[in-house]
């Protein structure tokens, strides 16, 4: 075998151990049990189980300056609908059920993030200064 050869066995192999271990990441970093958590304006707002969520609902996140969020929230999975702000990249996101990726509205200060819960894992709650009840 010449060197050219080589090197693109060499690259073949490394890229498929590279894809490997990113897919491996992502099973890692994915969750049985998603807790989303929803914050505005840095405090946390609202905890929410979506493993127990059995019917779709949606609520509206409101800011003082007339802004506004509302967000769906599906069995296992959560999404900005619709938004005041006017790039739409919260709405463009998506449905997320994950770790991966957080919902992100900056005009808004709003932030949907996907953590890992355990067995007994919160029900829907209101936060107060930041602390879930």
């Amino acid at each position: 075998m010449n060197r050219k050869v080589k090197i693109c066995i060499l690259i073949v192999v490394l890229l498929a151990a590279a894809s490997m271990a990113a897919a491996t990441a992502i099973h890692f970093m994915s969750t049985d049990h998603p807790i989303a958590q929803v914050y505005q304006d840095g405090q946390l707002v609202r905890t929410i189980d979506l493993k127990t969520v059995d019917q779709p609902y949606e609520f509206t996140l409101e800011s003082g300056n007339g802004a506004y969020n509302i967000v769906r929230v599906e069995p296992g999975k959560i999404a900005i609908i619709e938004a005041s702000c006017p790039d739409k990249v919260c709405v463009n996101t998506g449905y997320i059920s994950d770790s991966l990726m957080p919902i992100t509205c900056l005009p808004n200060r709003v932030i949907i993030r996907i953590e890992s819960g355990n067995e007994k894992g919160p029900q829907e709650s209101t936060a107060i200064d930041g602390f879930s009840h």
